[in-house]
């Protein structure tokens, strides 16, 4: 799967739909980079960018201020890096979700990051497109991004932790495999013959069991408690 696809069956929300636009804030110690990425986003009618942030201590007083629901965060950044950003920025209430924007796919930073509590990444050479696109399906926990890339940065970390949650029903661990294979709601629908809402239903579940806030955090989970092998 590219950096921004969105399978077939969970698309994100489009400009048409009925609700508040996405506020982003966009966090890189590059001035041009956070330039290019605010023209992008701001062309988009439901997307509006809130703030920028030259470094890890400034995007989270920018969070506690401006409450943004999505995080543009660079992880190489000097005094306080994106890693560290991400952990403080999740333990604030209510927090955005983090979108790691890195220059590389495999990237022990982007490792760290996603360990961190970020919902996905993002590679810097992305088109405007992807980027828009990655914006939305973070924003609204549609999907899982990349997940080969996923299971590639996690495997040297699998099963570090053992599960102690509440337990899973056979269905929920076969969605939850399904999940962390990166298939969409209606892949999982037709691969057990059920309607969506009914996958919508265990997915909710099993992100509720596991203390996951998405799509990506219960593959790192699942991943890390050896509830599924990468």
């Amino acid at each position: 799967m590219s950096p921004a696809e969105t399978p077939e069956g969970d698309r994100p929300a489009t400009p048409d739909d009925d609700r508040a636009p996405v506020r982003v804030l966009l966090v890189d110690d590059e001035p041009l980079v956070r330039q290019g990425m605010s023209m992008i986003l701001a062309a988009e009618t439901d997307l509006q960018v809130v703030g920028e942030a030259g470094d890890g201590a400034e995007a989270v007083a920018l969070v506690r201020g401006e409450a943004p629901d999505v995080v543009c965060m660079d992880v190489r950044m000097p005094d306080l890096d994106g890693i560290r950003a991400t952990e403080l920025v999740l333990r604030l209430p209510d927090p955005p979700k983090v979108l790691v924007v890195t220059t590389f796919e495999h990237d022990g930073y982007v490792r760290d990051a996603l360990l961190a509590g970020a919902s996905g990444f993002l590679l810097k050479r992305a088109s405007a497109v992807e980027m828009v696109q990655a914006v939305r399906t973070i924003a609204h926990g549609d999907s899982l991004l990349f997940p080969d890339a996923v299971r590639s940065l996690l495997r040297p970390r699998a099963r570090t932790a053992a599960y102690t949650g509440p337990q899973l029903t056979p269905r929920e661990q076969e969605v939850l495999e399904a999940v962390a294979r990166g298939a969409s709601n209606a892949e999982i629908a037709a691969q057990f013959v059920v309607g969506v809402e009914t996958v919508r239903t265990h997915v909710a579940a099993v992100l509720r069991k596991l203390g996951a806030r998405d799509r990506t955090q219960a593959t790192v989970i699942a991943y890390r408690t050896g509830l599924v092998d990468p």
